[in-house]
């Protein structure tokens, strides 16, 4: 099992480092179990302190060069990673612009996943949805059943859906939009990466997305994506992709290691810092921290399904995910006021979101927490909800 008390995850009691939260509604760090954004470590939050410089500069250059030689070893690919200063949304928004034709189907199971679709239709592309209940995942079989058919060019999926806690089998999906030619797929991996095992090359997906404030535990502002070679030869005939989420544009600056707009410099000098310790614990390492915190949470819940409250993991077995649990709550419009007696107490945790606020909270357990400091937020819960 890693050891969380590496020179990367020292022991980081709340009495130490309480110092370093400061402002309006501040906590000690690992206290803040919200879903995105997340808690930031403060090596890296202090990184991007650093001076300015030139975004076209050398320095510039070899901060790139360094940058994507470890973002290709986290990404599993061999190709670029296009670093984007913009939230996960923007890249929505390029995955659409540069890879659907005419006609997209969108894998609808919560609040993000609905968003994709919408952004297509913002963008005036033809959308039809493959839509199952908030809390359920797709299925490879019905997904097969609706592209067969055809008439569509491109596939929306979310892998980890941050509303519900689902996480979508997409290898299997896109394994089934492999089949039919020429259609694309495009995953959305926000609060996935980083804490779920996720393959874009080996899995055949055409444009992986994600941001940097979820699992990534960064602040948030860089968006990243990985580019198929159908995904790039489609964005180069495509008519009205725009300018700032043009990938060719994207593709021309990583030749030159040279950004084609101006980046977020100082959450760059952040990502360097972070892209280290991600490194030195190794993904699979990281993969599994997220498990067993995951695992826990919904043991937990299991130990509380006796009390008032009647909680239970909103997500089914076999499609939860390792970085964020949504919690059902049976007992009508009680979710929020559990939220708010946690808050009082100097935690915090995500409420429910959209359709599902009344009757849900959310418990991050993505980025740099610990199965300790997730432990310590459950006990609080438990004090509330007794």
């Amino acid at each position: 099992m890693y050891s969380f008390t590496s020179g990367f995850f020292p022991n980081r009691s709340l009495e130490s480092l309480s110092n370093l939260s400061s402002g309006p509604g501040a906590k000690p760090l690992g206290r803040f179990f919200l879903p995105g954004p997340t808690e930031v470590y403060p090596e890296v939050m202090e990184a991007q302190l650093r001076p300015m410089i030139s975004h076209r500069g050398s320095a510039m250059t070899e901060i790139l060069q360094e940058l994507q030689a470890g973002l290709e070893t986290i990404f599993f690919t061999k190709r670029p990673v296009f670093i984007s200063t913009s939230s996960a949304t923007g890249l929505m928004e390029a995955a659409v612009r540069n890879g659907v034709r005419s006609k997209l189907l969108a894998c609808v199971n919560g609040a993000f996943s609905k968003r994709f679709g919408e952004i297509a239709t913002a963008c005036g592309h033809q959308v039809d949805t493959y839509d199952v209940p908030w809390g359920a995942a797709h299925d490879p079989a019905e997904l097969r059943k609706r592209l067969s058919k055809g008439g569509y060019d491109a596939v929306t999926m979310v892998h980890s859906e941050t509303s519900t806690g689902v996480l979508n089998d997409i290898k299997a999906l896109a394994a089934v939009v492999r089949e039919f030619d020429d259609v694309l797929v495009l995953a959305d991996s926000v609060s996935g990466f980083g804490g779920a095992e996720i393959k874009p090359d080996d899995w055949g997906l055409d444009f992986l997305l994600t941001g940097s404030q979820k699992a990534f535990a960064l602040p948030p502002g860089l968006a990243f994506g990985v580019a198929s070679e159908r995904m790039m030869a489609r964005s180069a005939k495509a008519p009205a992709k725009g300018f700032y989420f043009d990938l060719v544009k994207f593709a021309e600056g990583h030749e030159k290691f040279s950004p084609h707009i101006t980046p977020g410099l100082s959450t760059i000098y952040a990502l360097q810092v972070q892209l280290k310790r991600m490194l030195a614990e190794g993904m699979q390492a990281r993969w599994a921290r997220h498990t067993q915190m995951a695992e826990r949470t919904w043991t937990w819940v299991d130990e509380m399904k006796g009390k008032k409250a009647g909680l239970s993991v909103l997500a089914p077995k076999g499609y939860r995910s390792p970085c964020v649990t949504t919690v059902a709550v049976a007992q009508a419009d009680v979710a929020p006021t559990i939220v708010k007696a946690v808050s009082a107490k100097g935690w915090t945790i995500g409420g429910g979101y959209g359709k599902l606020k009344p009757s849900s909270f959310r418990v991050g357990h993505m980025g740099d927490h610990t199965l300790a400091e997730l432990n310590d937020v459950l006990a609080v819960l438990a004090e509330v909800i007794e």
